[in-house]
């Protein structure tokens, strides 16, 4: 039978920063369709001033999720993705060493700043390429104590640990690796001389591979828990941003578009065949992250959806749909925050009255009911969003279009229409579930289910996609009265630069 008649299922491990899920992806006639078997909550655990992941519970929720799918019929294989610049650390025996730290952990204050004094913005950049944020990995190796570095014999990122679980490879993916600030984006290997300047052990690091690699059969062991038979474990992009944009709905050829993977977090970027290595880049603090088929991804964090969902933990959690309701009907106008400010970063039900503090100081206006809230932070990321699409034309030399927007920001017509009116060009919303599809069909490619280079062909063909124009010419006044009340905060690309 052909790879378009055959049927194919393949399972998709998405780990975010606030939730979980397994899914169950079905491939037939170059159609996807999707569907989660399993969800579960996220989080940081606090511990004794610390802030940690709860890894074992997450390897819980993972076995179920796969014994659930094995109900199903027979699985061709299983990949994971997660958020990026996290790890955890084995012993000589693969045994994990203490607990996986999250990265909004209160240990890493102050490191990135010693770090960069040490060794130089210049060295670290040209070297790595990536966007000085404070938990990149590397800042979170300095943090270690020096007794745990010297029991530990691998280090793995989250997705790659679960991959190990699963079926006993200790190898790290290049999309996460390229997270880590550390590693090479010109030869694709660990940029180690780094990591030698600050006495940190380099033999913990292991062999990279690429999205698509097999990894080997699912060990007795997990057969045994989830009745899963003859599975394989298939690394895809396991940055979850990087499965993302693997979904990118962009047509083969198309030029001038950009992408905003929208959760928890905004990833603004562009796909470029090489790194951009130029001070241009570093003075704009862009990140060179890898991505599939040997592409870099040229982006740039924002905050993203993080302070409302802050602000709606704090209220109690009401439905989105009526906060972005709510926020739709306040005026244009109103109050803005800088959402990369370091005050935004850290958790807690105060989130709100940050806000209002950041409002008060700047002599604005302060939002008081929630629908005033959100529609200030929506504001300022869509303005956020706008200026990273400038400095991405600026340094690249190509106008941008069309900018696709995936994840679950592309289910907010309202924050999608504000990013479409306040950068002047057209954004295409879709689809939803980009991380899991990315992964599915990254999994489904390596496996010979879709032709090489054919991920996003499916996904065009597999999902309905939301255009918004946008309304007349920019709002230069708008425009102008963000940069004002930003670019000289001492709070200003706090979350960027440190």
């Amino acid at each position: 039978m052909s790879a378009e008649g055959r049927v194919s299922r393949h399972v998709a491990i998405d780990l975010g920063a606030s939730s979980g899920r397994v899914a169950l992806g079905t491939l037939q006639g170059g159609h996807l369709s999707v569907e989660v078997l399993h969800r579960f909550p996220n989080g940081g655990v606090p511990v004794r001033g610390g802030l940690y992941w709860d890894i074992l519970g997450l390897w819980r929720e993972i076995l179920h999720g796969l014994k659930l799918a094995s109900s199903r019929g027979p699985v061709a294989s299983v990949g994971v993705n997660s958020w990026a610049v996290d790890y955890g650390l084995l012993d000589d025996e693969g045994e994990l060493l203490g607990g996986v730290h999250h990265y909004r952990s209160p240990r890493l204050n102050g490191v990135m700043e010693r770090v960069r004094a040490h060794l130089g913005d210049e060295a670290i950049y040209g070297a790595t390429g990536i966007q000085f944020l404070p938990f990149n990995t590397l800042y979170q190796l300095a943090a270690e104590r020096p007794e745990r570095l010297a029991q530990a014999q691998t280090l793995l990122m989250v997705p790659d640990l679960l991959h190990f679980w699963l079926c006993g490879a200790r190898v790290t993916e290049r999309t996460n690796a390229s997270t880590t600030q550390f590693f090479d984006p010109r030869t694709g290997e660990w940029a180690t001389s780094l990591l030698d300047a600050l006495d940190l052990p380099t033999h913990l690091l292991p062999h990279i591979v690429q999205p698509g690699t097999d990894l080997g059969e699912l060990s007795p062991e997990v057969v045994r828990e989830t009745g899963l038979h003859g599975t394989r474990v298939i690394a895809p992009a396991t940055h979850d941003t990087a499965s993302a944009v693997a979904a990118v709905p962009a047509a083969a050829g198309e030029t001038g578009w950009a992408y905003v993977s929208s959760g928890t977090w905004s990833l603004v970027g562009i796909e470029t065949p090489e790194p951009v290595l130029t001070d241009a880049a570093r003075a704009a603090n862009l990140t060179n992250e890898a991505g599939v088929d040997g592409t870099t991804r040229l982006l740039k964090n924002v905050m993203g959806l993080w302070i409302v969902q802050e602000c709606r933990r704090a209220w109690g959690n009401p439905d989105f749909a009526v906060l972005y309701e709510g926020a739709a009907g306040v005026p244009a106008g109103g109050p803005l925050i800088d959402p990369n400010g370091a005050r935004f970063l850290p958790p807690g039900l105060d989130m709100p009255a940050r806000v209002q503090a950041y409002c008060a100081e700047t002599g604005q206006h302060v939002p008081q009911s929630p629908a005033e809230i959100v529609r200030c932070v929506l504001e300022s990321l869509a303005h956020r969003t706008a200026d990273v699409l400038e400095q991405l034309e600026a340094v690249q030399g190509g106008p941008i279009h069309t900018v696709y927007v995936v994840g679950g920001g592309a289910q907010s017509h309202f924050l999608n229409q504000l990013t479409a009116d306040l950068s002047g060009r057209t954004v295409v919303a879709g689809p939803v579930e980009a991380t899991l599809m990315g992964n599915l069909l990254v999994q489904a490619e390596a496996g010979g289910d879709i032709p090489k280079g054919g991920v996003r062909e499916v996904v065009r063909a597999s999902e309905a996609l939301t255009t918004f124009t946008p309304g007349g010419s920019v709002p230069t006044a708008q425009r102008e009265r963000f940069r004002r009340l930003t670019v000289h905060r001492a709070t200003d690309e706090a979350v960027s630069q440190g």
